[in-house]
């Protein structure tokens, strides 16, 4: 089945930056839109960034202009850059395959001084 693995989350500093990726098997990944989301300590789990089979973006307000999402579909792969971390990014970052509705297991990104 639908199996996504997300990798590349760590300590980081606020100001630093991370790169997420996800990597996909079990799926066409190339036609389907993929997503990143995120749920923080004692939050719930909120939408962070989307990505079209055509390339086309989509990008939570609190996001914009710091993070990236893009996508390798030679490597059946997600990325999100995330750059000028801030504490409030805190969170447990998930992949999801958006039509099918498939999670990854998820990668803590800890932003702290």
């Amino acid at each position: 089945q639908v199996q996504l693995v997300e990798s590349g989350g760590g300590l980081v500093q606020p100001g630093g930056s991370l790169r997420l990726s996800c990597k996909a098997s079990g799926t066409i990944f190339n036609i389907y839109t993929m997503g990143w989301y995120r749920q923080a300590p004692g939050k719930q789990r909120e939408l962070v960034a989307t990505i079209t089979s055509g390339g086309s973006t989509n990008y939570a307000d609190s996001v914009k202009g710091r993070f990236t999402i893009s996508r390798d579909n030679a490597k059946n792969t997600v990325y999100l850059q995330m750059n000028n971390l801030k504490t409030e990014d805190t969170a447990v970052y998930y992949c999801k395959e958006v039509p099918g509705g498939y999670w990854g297991k998820g990668t803590l990104v800890t932003v702290s001084s």
